[in-house]
């Protein structure tokens, strides 16, 4: 049986499309600039995302998952979502920190240079 559930950050969404409404009203000509730094900033982490794939394709986050298959066997596995191989949880947390550093570094340089 399917679950229905809301979109993952449904309310930090729908706060920041509400923000950006108060910015067009109480300043019309600030719109299109908030929109253009929201999708530079969208932009670099979309690179700074495949900037840390090409670097580091073999310590890639779910190459350390238990189930390499893991997205053939959602709604099989019965504990965690996608569990961690024994014995990989050190490697599998430094490769998502890894991840979020290189992600949050280009959105961060891009930000600063705006």
């Amino acid at each position: 049986m399917l679950k229905i559930r809301s979109p993952r950050m449904l309310l930090c969404g729908l706060i920041a499309v509400a923000l950006l409404a108060l910015v067009v009203v109480l300043s019309p000509q600030q719109g299109p600039v908030a929109l253009y730094k929201l999708s530079l900033v969208l932009v670099a982490g979309y690179a700074g995302y495949w900037l840390d794939r090409w670097a580091f394709p073999y310590a890639r986050p779910d190459s350390y998952l238990q189930f390499p298959e893991w997205r053939s066997l959602r709604g099989k596995i019965y504990q965690a979502d996608n569990p961690v191989a024994d014995g990989h949880a050190v490697p599998f947390a430094a490769a998502m920190l890894r991840r979020a550093v290189v992600m949050g570094a280009c959105m961060l340089a891009v930000g600063l240079g705006l």
